[in-house]
């Protein structure tokens, strides 16, 4: 084989997606380079989820239930923070800190591909899970609390919200820039050292020195989220994936950024990430997670583990090792 066709075949990895999908993507820097110049070319008329026009919204009872599942998504913390008018049993971040524009901004978290895709298998869980379910998990691992009782109007809103924002999705299908974005694995370990720099430079200005956030002048909404500390999200949480959090922050931070303007680049956002998740947060332990043990992503970093990498390893990679040990097994059985 010569020299250029094996650099060619050397640069293409076999990663494992959510859902179990498997896909070759290619990692050297001139590919990287051509989807990020397509990424860059997208305008709000193109094929990425934008979710229905607020005009849309029904009228009646139905849309004041969809309204205050907005509401409800947007200003948690209003509600069940601290301070909140329900309860006060959560942390005090709002939902739309880490879904975007009340789960509306194409990859950044949002709820695009919701109601169409749920109810679903989900490996975490190791069953079929609902939206309320889902809904349960974000109030007790992102925001640290306890979930609100299934039956009760606001997770019954915030269902309705989810679905309207889901209209025209066929079901069985996730729309392009619905959740967040996967980004290739990096061929070394996301260095928190070089992340704390990047924090520095990019991120302190809004989330403060202390990753504490800032809170508005009511002292119960967070305009910037506490990134880590007690009122963060706890170590059960997605985002304390570093693949979670570095495909949200890639085309969502600083705030005002998008996928088509990003500031960071792929090894910034891994960095950046493999610090905030080195920051001290609450830790919870949710024992029943992933009771098959060989479905856990290759970057959850608690054992036991189907291979014999560090918990280290898992957390902060090198994670292609990781992927190709999993792959193989994975088409093994």
């Amino acid at each position: 084989m010569k020299s250029g066709t094996m650099a060619a075949a050397a640069s293409i990895v076999l990663l494992t997606l959510v859902g179990g999908e498997l896909i070759f993507r290619r990692n050297d820097a001139q590919y990287r380079k051509v989807q990020e110049k397509k990424l860059m070319n997208l305008t709000a008329n193109d094929s990425l989820w934008q979710g229905p026009d607020v005009s849309a919204m029904p009228a009646g009872r139905s849309g004041a239930l969809i309204h205050y599942g907005e509401d409800l998504i947007a200003h948690t913390a209003s509600y069940f923070g601290p301070a909140g008018s329900i309860s006060r049993k959560q942390n005090g971040m709002n939902c739309q800190n880490c879904h975007l524009k009340a789960g509306r901004q194409p990859w950044g978290n949002n709820f695009g591909g919701v109601a169409s895709s749920y109810p679903k298998f989900k490996e975490r869980r190791g069953a079929v899970e609902n939206i309320s379910q889902r809904i349960s998990d974000c109030f007790q691992r992102s925001l640290n609390g306890e979930a609100p009782d299934s039956g009760s109007k606001e997770v019954h809103a915030m269902i309705a919200y989810m679905q309207w924002l889901g209209t025209g999705v066929p079901k069985g299908q996730k729309p392009a820039g619905s959740g967040i974005a996967s980004l290739s694995y990096l061929q070394r370990a996301a260095d928190p050292a070089k992340g704390k720099q990047l924090y520095a430079l990019k991120c302190q200005r809004c989330h403060g020195p202390q990753g504490q956030g800032l809170i508005d002048k009511e002292g119960i909404n967070y305009v910037y989220p506490p990134l880590w500390g007690d009122h963060s999200y706890n170590t059960g949480a997605s985002f304390y994936r570093l693949s979670r959090l570095a495909g949200f922050i890639r085309n969502t931070m600083p705030l005002g950024v998008d996928y088509r303007k990003s500031a960071l680049s792929d090894e910034e956002a891994w960095d950046l990430s493999a610090f905030i998740n080195s920051q001290p947060r609450p830790v919870r332990n949710f024992r029943h997670d992933w009771p098959d043990i060989s479905l856990k992503p290759v970057d959850h970093p608690f054992g036991p583990f189907a291979d014999g990498y560090t918990s280290r390893q898992h957390k902060f990679g090198p994670f292609l090792p990781l992927v190709r040990d999993r792959t193989a097994r994975l088409q093994h059985h």
